[in-house]
């Protein structure tokens, strides 16, 4: 009896000519025989991952004082004092500032584990766990940047910085509700932004430190529009030419894609740090055994907790894509 071999598609075939091992059918190589080895990439494959920017917009002065989930950081605030008019021979009204506390809560908790079995560490040459814990960093960032960024409109609590009648002063600046959303267009984006900036002097905001976070689409209308005066952005090239998002009238632009979007609605907001005070703590990080396979489990915990601490200091809209 004599054996044949025969190649396939897929691989190659081992029967026995009398056909008694063999059905006719080739033999899928990875599923059954297996004598042509898989060859795996030294190097991952590239991920891309959400930019976020929530550092960069929110203010973390208390972070190093938390511990747990649970815990509570009270931030004192600076007290009103009230201005009242001389008379002469009048007896003085003098008052006791108080300072009413504001509580931040660290109430939330997000974590990851995954096992790392034993056996993928040594067919691999990749450090399996170092790349793993790389990515749940990422992710986290990115989870906890949209929760965040979905609660911005409704801490806006100051009815002259969000709406379709904002303005302390004017009243009647056109940022957009849910309801009402406002069209951007190329066009008409850099007068968005302005109107947003004109929000915030209303409000007495300092020009020092300001941002506006909006969607990509957004920012494509902006170096779609006709900007061409370098010196809006502050750039020593105007942005038609480098395709850099800068800043556009004492505001730094970031793009985001963790902002909320609900059917082509987009929730833009800005201002400086002092309107979100944010802070985060990874408490818990270990390596243990797992009791149901070989291998090693890889488990953090991290608990933080925001708030809109200063929501005068905030402006906010809702924006379509025209």
């Amino acid at each position: 009896m004599s054996i044949a071999v025969t190649s396939g598609a897929t691989g190659y075939n081992l029967g026995h000519s009398n056909g008694l091992y063999n059905n006719g059918a080739t033999d899928d190589y990875k599923a059954t025989s297996k004598f042509i080895p898989d060859i795996w990439s030294g190097k991952l494959q590239v991920k891309f991952y959400s930019a976020t920017c929530l550092s960069e917009v929110t203010n973390n002065d208390w972070e190093g004082e938390i511990k747990d989930v649970g815990d509570k950081v009270i931030i004192r605030s600076t007290p009103t004092i009230t201005i009242r008019d001389y008379a002469k021979g009048v007896n003085l009204t003098q008052e006791v500032p108080e300072s009413t506390p504001i509580e931040l809560n660290i109430d939330k908790g997000k974590y990851f584990a995954f096992v790392a079995d034993d056996v993928d560490k040594i067919q691999s040459d990749i450090r399996l766990m170092d790349t793993f814990s790389d990515d749940a960093g990422e992710q986290m960032k990115i989870s906890i940047e949209t929760q965040v960024f979905a609660g911005v409109l409704a801490g806006i609590t100051v009815a002259t910085s969000k709406g379709n009648s904002a303005g302390a002063i004017s009243g009647n600046i056109a940022l957009g509700t849910t309801g009402a959303p406002t069209a951007i267009t190329k066009t008409n984006v850099i007068d968005y932004i302005v109107d947003m900036n004109l929000v915030l002097d209303e409000a007495n905001v300092p020009e020092t430190g300001r941002f506006i976070v909006i969607p990509a689409a957004m920012a494509a209308r902006i170096k779609k529009s006709d900007l061409k005066d370098a010196s809006v952005t502050g750039d020593s090239v105007s942005m038609a030419r480098n395709g850099r998002l800068g800043m556009i009238d004492r505001s730094v632009l970031y793009s985001s894609n963790n902002l909320p979007i609900d059917t082509g609605k987009y929730t833009i907001f800005g201002g400086t740090k002092d309107g979100i005070s944010f802070a985060s703590q990874m408490t818990k990080m270990e390596t243990l055994r797992s009791p149901n396979t070989f291998g090693d489990i890889v488990r953090g915990l991290n608990v933080y907790g925001f708030g809109f601490t200063k929501p005068d200091a905030l402006v906010g809209g809702v924006v379509t894509m025209g």
